[in-house]
């Protein structure tokens, strides 16, 4: 069964971490389902993290022009990624070992996902900037920072609450995007530089390393194709419509790690 859970869990997370739907927060409940129906998976922050190297892989390739562009014409956006990157780089480095327990709660993710819906449903309501990249204040890539480092939390989606951040910013619905997504690389390639050392270094993990390795590949692809759809609905204004996935699937998560089964 552990091929099937870890196809399952890569799609979720290629689906969920481009699509505002927190990929995290998904992973963490499909793993306590695999737990409550006796298919634990083992060191299942190992599975997060190389999960998400596989989606970082599709961000890398999707934007490849405009990685290369940090070379030349957008070598500004170069010092606002460095900026918007600490509040999580603080977080993660400081925060994260206490909260490990909390980061892997289905509750906390339960309760976690209205507020992303929340967050989608004011994009309804709010006219977008015609700013770019180049364009955007230090302040304002902090600002988008804090709420990166926010989306520590399972429920909480990262590309949801940058891109939000960067429309309330006066970003253009594609630079939102592209300053979301170019903010996770360093965030996300930190996060499995360390757990890729942690794997080299535990030889226990050698047998699962070809699970390992498929769950990467499959998030790779099915990431790639979510990032695709979802510039795409983004330029049409209608990122507020996965409001209706996220707060219904909040509520449900609540009623089933509350209420007695």
């Amino acid at each position: 069964m552990i091929w099937l859970e870890m196809l399952l869990l890569a799609f979720v997370q290629g689906v969920g971490e481009f699509l505002p739907i927190s990929s995290s927060g998904h992973v963490v409940v499909g793993l306590a389902l695999c737990r409550q129906f006796g298919h634990p998976i083992a060191d299942e922050l190992t599975v997060n993290i190389v999960l998400h190297v596989g989606t970082l892989l599709a961000i890398l390739i999707f934007y490849r022009r405009r990685i290369l562009d940090l070379l030349g014409q957008d070598r500004r956006v170069i010092g606002l990624l460095i900026v918007g990157s600490i509040p999580a780089a603080i977080v993660g480095l400081l925060l994260k070992e206490h909260l490990e327990g909390t980061l892997k709660d289905p509750l906390v993710a339960g309760l976690m996902f209205p507020i992303t819906g929340a967050m989608l449903l004011w994009t309804a309501r709010w006219l977008p900037g015609k700013a770019t990249c180049r364009e955007l204040g230090y302040g304002h890539a902090l600002l988008i920072g804090v709420f990166q480092a926010f989306a520590i939390m399972p429920g909480i989606s990262r590309s949801g609450a940058t891109i939000v951040a960067g429309l309330g910013t006066g970003l253009r619905r594609d630079e939102a995007a592209t300053f979301s997504f170019l903010l996770a690389i360093p965030a996300i390639g930190g996060a499995g530089l360390i757990e890729c050392v942690k794997l080299a270094r535990e030889a226990t993990l050698g047998s699962n390393l070809g699970v390992l390795a498929v769950g990467a590949a499959v998030s790779f692809v099915v990431g790639w194709a979510s990032l695709w759809w979802l510039v795409r609905w983004l330029q049409q204004g209608w990122l507020h419509y996965f409001a209706w996935w996220v707060i219904p699937l909040g509520l449900v998560v609540i009623a089933w790690q509350l209420l007695p089964l």
